[in-house]
């Protein structure tokens, strides 16, 4: 890698982060997707019917997360999937998975910050649910632009109260589980089951995806680590196999509180189950629905972190305007693409009763396109993988992928598994998707004097140390 700094006159990030910082991110990012979400796979799919789903997405995101490390450890770049496409297939390739990541990472947010916005207006009803929203671009926008240090410890701090939350959910609801009460019409509806349940299997997915989508990110910290080839493993592994246990046991622990069926299409399925087991008076209940904010929080928070380093990186090398890879002189955090991406979600968020699309609104709709990003995403990282293998066999490889190459394999056909699911249960999302990335590729056309002008051919931005 080239120590040249690129044209843009841009700092470089300053490596901070701990291993417990990183595994903060990584749950972090997603533990949203514990406390909601989820259950909607259960009306397709049945309890049954959705933890064989489910186990299917975490046995792919298991596989992907170990091959992932590699890319992410041999490359500890901020561009993250972004650096490893464009090392395996050139320029081309980098847009792609640039494009694709950005697309994940931007449009989450606003989703996350209207949840926000609905969980607080339940507390205090004369609140605007979308104020309460931009408060929170505001408030987190800030805490990530003083410095990534203190975001990283705040993000630490909200993700082990969130996990602490999801553990008393279990205990409390515990003694009223029941087996019988889980597997009643588990198969799509049906006790028994039969190939009836295979499509409400497939329609899941997405569902099953929320779980785990976004855990990625911690590779767009990866040179603001302060030891990337030590803790970026560690972090990716714990990290992945916290996630599949919380998953797993508050699937299990929800479906079993009593009907079902009752949870399978609703924003808040656990203070739900909960409180068939306790009741609504009670003070698990309380505690249950104030903290199951930190969860969101969290989330939110991370992806921030996240889509902020992606600009900046795609930024850093040309594929976007120059102007958002600047980095501030006190705080050294990428500023400008911290504001660009929440002025992107907060004009979501206020055209989100005016926008519809396939009868859906808008904010569910960029869910489902930022579920369509991280896929593409996943594709092009584990054809990454493969690619450098063979075309860079001396690339020095502090963690290499376990059982290669039936793991990368592997996440690799459950990718295109649930890309062709995707693409069949939602084919207008993926049409817009296919346009955003034409309208992308048309820029990215236009601008190839100015990738050449930023930096020499084949070289890539700095990687701090």
């Amino acid at each position: 890698m080239s120590s040249a700094q690129p044209s843009t006159g841009a700092h470089t990030l300053k490596p901070v982060l701990s291993t417990l910082q990183l595994w903060g991110i990584a749950v972090g990012l997603v533990i949203s997707g514990e406390y909601f979400g989820w259950s909607f796979g259960w009306a397709s799919a049945g309890t049954l019917g959705f933890t064989v789903t489910a186990l299917f997405i975490a046995a792919m995101y298991t596989t992907f997360i170990f091959s992932f490390t590699e890319l992410t450890t041999a490359i500890p770049h901020a561009g993250g999937p972004f650096a490893y496409s464009k090392r395996a297939f050139g320029p081309t390739g980098g847009y792609l998975a640039g494009a694709a990541t950005l697309v994940e990472f931007v449009f989450a947010p606003p989703a996350i910050a209207l949840a926000i916005g609905a969980y607080l207006n339940v507390q205090f009803p004369s609140l605007d649910p979308k104020l309460a929203a931009l408060g929170a671009y505001l408030v987190f926008m800030t805490l990530n632009i003083v410095g990534v240090q203190i975001a990283a410890t705040f993000e630490l701090c909200i993700t082990v109260i969130a996990i602490f939350e999801l553990l008393v959910f279990m205990g409390v609801v515990s003694p009223g589980f029941s087996m019988a009460n889980f597997t009643k019409g588990g198969w799509s509806g049906s006790d028994d089951f039969s190939w009836a349940a295979i499509p409400g299997m497939f329609a899941a997915i997405p569902f099953a995806i929320w779980f785990f989508l976004a855990i990625e990110g911690v590779a767009m910290a990866a040179e603001e680590a302060k030891d990337p080839k030590r803790s970026i493993p560690i972090a990716y592994i714990t990290g992945i196999l916290t996630l599949v246990f919380l998953a797993v046991g508050v699937m299990v622990f929800a479906g079993g509180a009593g009907d079902w069926t009752k949870l399978a299409n609703i924003n808040d399925p656990l203070p739900q189950a909960m409180k068939l087991i306790v009741g609504e008076n009670s003070g698990w209940l309380h505690m249950l629905v104030w903290l199951g904010l930190f969860g969101l929080v969290a989330s939110f928070h991370g992806i921030i972190l996240g889509y902020s380093r992606q600009i900046y990186a795609l930024s850093r090398e040309a594929f976007l305007p120059s102007y958002f890879a600047k980095v501030h002189p006190r705080f050294k955090t990428p500023h400008r693409a911290i504001l660009a991406g929440g002025v992107v979600g907060i004009a979501a968020i206020y055209s989100d009763a005016f926008i519809t699309i396939g009868g859906q609104s808008l904010t569910a709709n960029i869910v489902t396109m930022s579920v369509f990003g991280a896929i593409l995403m996943y594709i092009l990282s584990m054809l990454s993988l493969f690619k450098l293998r063979r075309s860079e066999p001396a690339m020095a490889r502090p963690f290499r992928a376990p059982l290669y190459p039936f793991f990368p394999a592997f996440a690799l056909l459950g990718a295109l598994v649930c890309m062709g699911t995707m693409i069949y249960y939602n084919p207008l999302i993926f049409g817009l998707f296919v346009g955003f990335l034409v309208l992308g590729y048309g820029y990215f056309k236009m601008t190839g004097q100015q990738r050449a002008d930023a930096l020499p051919l084949g070289v890539s931005a700095p990687i701090a140390k």
